[in-house]
């Protein structure tokens, strides 16, 4: 890579670093460079003949060994878009993720745009979800809810920059942060990977409890499932993100529970991705 002296040349030499240890090789570069310049992707492309000096490219360099690493872009670069939002990151929360949006939607086409709802985000993270819904939603009452205080800390700044002040945010474990409340939906994007599922290995530089409770990668689910009645109003609904594989069992556990409606919502990789269901007067307590 010393022979790249240009934006075009570090561009095509930071690609060539990432192949095989990214999926998108080429952006990659192009988002790692333009952090390094303080720029964007289109003043990148205006100007491959721009010249980098040698500190810009020693620190493009450096991003890229932490990029061949395993660690995220988003990390690298300090932010993630998520339904259409720019949101900081760090490494107190997970990335937010694509097909977490499907959780969004799920929200979105149930809560009205034109009359006061209550919903709760359990384990908010960068706050993305209560964001996104916010973002949508104005006269929506949303509460989201974090154990890491450090995380809330990272939604809390993402509502500043996004010009959001609507959001109560809350520390505690699941329900434990809002006790004797009661919410028309509540949505939740939990840890749900089991602790032996070789995918960790990928995913070393994202907070290991923001993505496994334990052994068997259901714990959290069954917990907010088990919980969720006695926080929910009458013809309340639940809205849960889990793995492909899981979406049977966590069915299973909506039936138990009293759910009713009870269906699966297929992410648009078509793989099962969010199940949710509704909940009767009777199984309120």
């Amino acid at each position: 890579m010393s022979g790249a002296p240009t934006i075009g040349g570090w561009l095509r030499a930071g690609a060539a670093a990432l192949e095989g240890c990214s999926d998108s090789p080429g952006l990659d570069a192009q988002l790692l460079l333009a952090k390094v310049l303080g720029s964007d992707r289109a003043a990148l492309a205006a100007h491959p003949e721009r010249p980098v000096d040698a500190a810009a490219a020693a620190a493009f360099r450096a991003l890229l060994d932490e990029r061949r690493a395993g660690v995220p872009v988003a990390y690298l670069t300090g932010v993630r878009e998520f339904w259409s939002l720019p949101l900081a990151v760090s490494r107190a929360v997970l990335v937010p993720r694509p097909e977490t949006e499907i959780l969004v939607e799920i929200a979105l086409e149930r809560v009205p745009p034109d009359a006061p709802c209550a919903v709760l985000d359990l384990g908010t993270g960068s706050g993305a979800i209560a964001l996104a819904i916010a973002s949508e939603r104005p006269r929506s009452r949303i509460t989201a809810t974090d154990v890491s205080a450090e995380a809330l800390a990272v939604a809390r700044t993402n509502a500043g920059s996004l010009g959001i002040d609507r959001i109560r945010w809350r520390r505690g474990s699941w329900f434990e942060a809002v006790p004797g409340e009661r919410f028309d939906w509540i949505v939740s994007n939990p840890p749900y990977v089991a602790a032996a599922d070789p995918a960790l290995l990928a995913l070393g530089a994202e907070p290991r409890e923001a993505l496994t409770p334990g052994s068997s990668g259901l714990e959290a689910i069954e917990r907010i499932v088990e919980d969720a009645p006695r926080h929910l109003r009458a013809a309340g609904g639940l809205a849960v993100e889990h793995g492909a594989d899981q979406g049977a069992a966590v069915a299973t556990l909506f039936a138990a529970r009293g759910f009713a409606d009870v269906r699966c919502v297929r992410d648009h990789a078509g793989l099962p991705r969010v199940t949710l269901g509704l909940i009767s007067d009777i199984h309120r307590g």
